[in-house]
């Protein structure tokens, strides 16, 4: 991996608040397992969609019900869970993209509260 990937920013974004920005959009990457309510295709086109970078179904749902409670575990959890073969090939085409982006990628969640989803757990995994 070159420098300048490893270097990379990757900043947190809501995809509602995404959406709503000014044409063209900056290079962007959404990381949940479900598309988005009520976000058309359309309104996402250039965005990748990294479905192997996020957390697994059962920790999804394990989260969900109790976000509050379970927060900090979420980030052990889904650290461990992108150690898997999947997760690793998804983390360097993030970077990749990154790179090709010129060193800035926009992470984008429909998670309502962005400092407590999969987002900063996986901003820390890719700046590592």
């Amino acid at each position: 991996m070159s420098k300048a990937a490893s270097h990379a920013t990757y900043t947190l974004m809501r995809v509602q608040d995404f959406v709503a920005l000014p044409q063209p959009h900056p290079a962007a990457v959404l990381l949940d397992r479900l598309w988005p309510r009520g976000i058309s295709k359309e309104k996402m086109a250039g965005v990748v969609w990294e479905k192997d970078a996020t957390p697994s179904t059962e920790l999804r749902q394990w989260f969900h019900a109790d976000p509050d409670a379970r927060f900090a575990e979420l980030e052990s959890r889904f650290t461990q869970e992108l150690q898997a073969p999947a997760a690793q090939a998804a983390l360097q085409r993030i970077r990749a993209l990154a790179h090709t982006a010129g060193g800035s990628l926009v992470l984008l969640t429909a998670s309502k509260h962005l400092q407590q989803c999969q987002l900063p757990a996986l901003q820390k995994v890719l700046q590592a």
